[in-house]
């Protein structure tokens, strides 16, 4: 059996990355930073700290860009820690 050479590989995610996804959330950001992995990605909005959980083909799907990543904040206001 031939393997299909234009088959997508699932897209690698680590904690801590920033997406750019195509549908904007109500409270207007676009912007979204990945707290959870496995079958389904956990985010965060960037403005709001709103957490959703989708699926991972979901997210594939609903990315427009890759935001480079930010610098640590000593104080995170959305942090579950405290």
């Amino acid at each position: 059996m031939q393997k299909d050479k234009h088959a997508m590989q699932p897209m690698r995610f680590e904690i801590g990355d920033r997406l750019r996804l195509r549908k904007q959330h109500p409270c207007g950001s676009f912007d979204w930073e990945v707290v959870r992995l496995g079958a389904d990605i956990g985010l965060r909005c960037e403005k709001c700290g709103r957490r959703i959980l989708l699926p991972r083909i979901e997210v594939e799907r609903r990315i427009k860009q890759v935001l480079p990543r930010l610098a640590k904040m000593e104080i995170d206001p959305f942090s579950e820690d405290e």
